[in-house]
């Protein structure tokens, strides 16, 4: 397997694992450089290629803060499914209007009742340039006894896969 093929698949199982995830909590740097998270839903529809799309209006403290340092992350959770991502690199604001009416799903209208005739309507774009990952059983059970195994033979714990992975 090339490096090449190798580096597409983790970009696919990346896209597999976040497109389970509806929300991930999107992380800026605020004026005084303090971390700021807030969540933010990809809607499940958005095709992860190395990039993650959010709908926002275009006025709100994010915006400003990734205006003035744009390097953000992104993570995901799923502790059900024991499914982790996270995801780092540029964000940017974009308003494009062919690009929104490709995104857009009517459930939308829930934060912006206006719809795509919403003035202040824009998109986040992270391109991400890191990522990584932690898939493990999603069974308890199986949890459990990786965890019983690592205990009662004195080795850590190997509960799933972990991959970074430079995009």
């Amino acid at each position: 397997m090339t490096d090449h093929a190798t580096h597409q698949e983790a970009v696919a199982k990346i896209a597999a694992l976040i497109k389970e995830i509806d929300f991930g909590m999107l992380t800026t740097v605020d004026a005084e450089g303090r971390l700021h998270s807030r969540p933010m839903s990809t809607n499940k529809e958005v095709e992860f290629d190395g990039d993650v799309w959010f709908f926002t209006y275009a006025s709100t403290p994010k915006v400003y803060e990734i205006e003035k340092r744009p390097y953000v992350n992104v993570a995901f959770s799923d502790p059900k499914g024991q499914t982790y991502v996270s995801l780092s690199g540029r964000a940017e604001l974009v308003r494009d209007r062919a690009k929104l009416e490709e995104l857009w799903k009517p459930e939308l209208k829930a934060w912006f009742p206006k719809g795509l005739d919403e003035p202040d309507i824009a998109l986040l774009k992270i391109n991400a340039d890191q990522g990584e990952y932690w898939d493990a059983p999603s069974s308890i059970v199986a949890h459990a006894i990786s965890l019983v195994k690592a205990v009662t033979t004195g080795s850590p714990a190997h509960p799933g896969e972990n991959e970074k992975v430079d995009l």
